[in-house]
């Protein structure tokens, strides 16, 4: 028994766990790219209804509802989780944005855009997710973080900068 509580107190424990995307490419001007993904308001053409059932569809145990959003911010419900805020809460113009959980979501994140110029035309992109996990959060979607960290930044590649 004694056993039994000790393992399960490890699994309650928070820890930090860090997430890096591969660097990657966009053929385009980093300022250009920078005050498109500083601007919550340009990702809303993505947030339709049509656009959240599909996710809905593909992971049926998040059903997304209610989203809002400003140019700071975007605000949804989650089934079963409830409300949820991500904010962006520093901005490094043309080099980084800073986005951080502010309630509601299963764990507490802060993610970072990080963006370099190679030339006048190309930009390097790479993300990075700093998540506070217990040991059983981790255990379940460790290996979903990793790899979503690297779809995201394959899809910031394919954005429609302008």
């Amino acid at each position: 028994m004694f056993l039994i509580k000790i393992t399960f107190k490890k699994l309650l424990l928070m820890s930090l766990q860090k997430y890096v995307s591969e660097i990657k490419f966009i053929d385009q001007n980093q300022e250009l790219i920078y005050n498109y993904l500083s601007d919550f308001n340009n990702f809303a053409p993505f947030f339709n209804e049509t656009t959240l059932g599909k996710i809905s569809e593909k992971i049926p145990q998040i059903k997304i509802s209610n989203f809002e959003y400003d140019s700071d911010s975007c605000r949804f419900n989650i089934l079963k989780m409830g409300h949820t805020e991500i904010r962006i809460i520093n901005r490094e113009p043309a080099k980084t944005i800073k986005i951080s959980n502010l309630n509601g979501a299963p764990f507490a994140f802060t993610f970072w855009i990080q963006l370099i110029s190679v030339s006048p035309y190309r930009t390097k992109i790479r993300l990075t997710m700093h998540a506070e996990l217990t040991a059983m959060i981790k255990m379940l979607v460790n290996k979903k973080l990793e790899k979503g960290i690297n779809q995201l930044a394959d899809t910031l590649t394919k954005m429609p900068y302008h």
